[in-house]
């Protein structure tokens, strides 16, 4: 019981720290003229994502001697950045969109297994055939699902209002995710009732298939 009282306190610090961000991140992009704790949260990500590479590469002290020499050139610019914060959102946005597109487009290719194959795999012994054809359009749903996403964000940023953009890419898009999610929950108990792991179940499994396999070739496995 302790357990499912820890995992269900973990997501709810994580659901709030969720929409507390969307919420800065509209706030700072679309409806003030220049914030500098804005640019900042825009940036960290990247920034987190940046070290943790420099910290696993062989070459540590140059990457992070990288790493300090980009630091620098943002503190050179920084006035210019956070009074277009909403470029770097928008950069932020489109830019993850692209990264999820090319990790499950490129696993539809010849010799790849799906995406979804591959995290049904890992909640499951083995899959059956039913499922290994489900699994393989369920990843060409979500690969679809991201084009999209990155296609609306740059039309909306292109042609709408800032404030109309930050909605869609800050406030919209995870809500839009979960949903997803939902959908598809609810088309594989008709399709293939036989399995019924949970969206929790996926999400996890996800987390450990691509820490551990990455993308490869199914005839590597």
């Amino acid at each position: 019981m302790r357990a499912g009282l820890a995992r269900a306190a973990r997501g709810l610090v994580v659901a709030v720290v969720v929409i507390a961000w969307a919420a800065i991140a509209h706030y700072t992009s679309a409806l003030v003229d220049e914030s500098s704790w804005g640019a900042l949260l825009a940036i960290a990500p990247f920034a987190a994502i940046a070290a943790g590479f420099a910290w696993q590469s062989p070459r540590r002290g140059a990457m992070f001697a990288l790493l300090a020499a980009g630091s620098f050139a943002l503190a050179l610019v920084w006035p210019t950045l956070a009074h277009n914060v909403g470029w770097l959102y928008f950069v932020q946005h489109v830019g993850t969109n692209v990264l999820l597109v090319i990790g499950f487009g490129r696993t539809l290719t010849a010799g790849r297994e799906p995406m979804c194959t591959r995290i049904a795999r890992a909640m499951h012994d083995a899959i059956s055939p039913a499922l290994a054809r489900y699994t393989r359009q369920v990843t060409v749903a979500w690969t679809v699902f991201f084009i999209a996403t990155a296609a609306i964000s740059c039309a909306l940023f292109a042609f709408g209002t800032l404030e109309a953009w930050s909605t869609f890419a800050n406030l919209l898009t995870m809500p839009l995710v979960g949903l997803m999610f939902v959908a598809e929950y609810l088309v594989r108990l008709k399709v293939v009732p036989e399995d019924r792991s949970s969206i929790l179940d996926a999400v996890h499994a996800y987390r450990r298939t691509s820490s551990t396999t990455g993308t490869a070739p199914v005839n590597e496995r």
